[in-house]
């Protein structure tokens, strides 16, 4: 019985390391667009076509694309389309009646539904075949586990893109 606890606590521990990691890295992204208007949170300050809201509204659609995953397993993609381009693409970009305070408050439930799902799991365990794409390994899987620091990589990844491009704005240095 002690066996079973302290394997509980372990799951649990470890659950609420990665939760926090990711949370942590949330809470850096949202510091670069304190005090932005919207024009200023869609403007490109770069050579680089991204923008603080557009990523993001990308950093959603990756929280809920990968949730699903670990949920409902892959979804069959074709990378070589236009549309599944285009698709990626807006990922980016407020397109159409999309504005900064939708797109924050959408981040928010993603968070949100993203950490109430993962404490939901039994263990990080949880695996499911990654569909077919060039940048995986022909038949590998990941666990909710894999995700989870995949959530935490891709969230660290843009959060440096999005420092750059406060500082590029305003020479605002939100990370250091």
């Amino acid at each position: 019985m002690v066996e079973v606890i302290e394997k509980k606590n372990q799951v649990e521990v470890e659950r609420e390391a990665l939760l926090a990691f990711l949370a942590q890295q949330r809470a850096f992204l949202l510091t670069t667009l304190q005090g932005l208007a919207e024009e200023q949170a869609t403007r490109r300050t770069t050579a680089s076509e991204l923008t603080l809201a557009g990523i993001v509204k990308h950093l959603t659609s990756v929280e809920n694309g990968w949730r699903t995953f670990v949920k409902e397993g892959p979804q069959e993609v074709d990378y070589e389309s236009r549309e599944t381009q285009e698709f990626h693409e807006n990922s980016f970009r407020l397109i159409g009646e999309e504005t900064l305070e939708g797109t924050l408050a959408a981040y928010e439930r993603g968070a949100e539904e993203t950490d109430t799902y993962f404490r939901s799991l039994p263990h990080l365990e949880v695996s499911q075949k990654l569909p077919p794409a060039p940048w995986f390994p022909e038949d590998a899987s990941w666990t909710a586990r894999d995700v989870l620091i995949h959530l935490i990589r891709e969230t660290a990844q843009h959060c440096g893109h999005a420092d750059v491009i406060r500082e590029s704005l305003d020479g605002q240095k939100t990370m250091g």
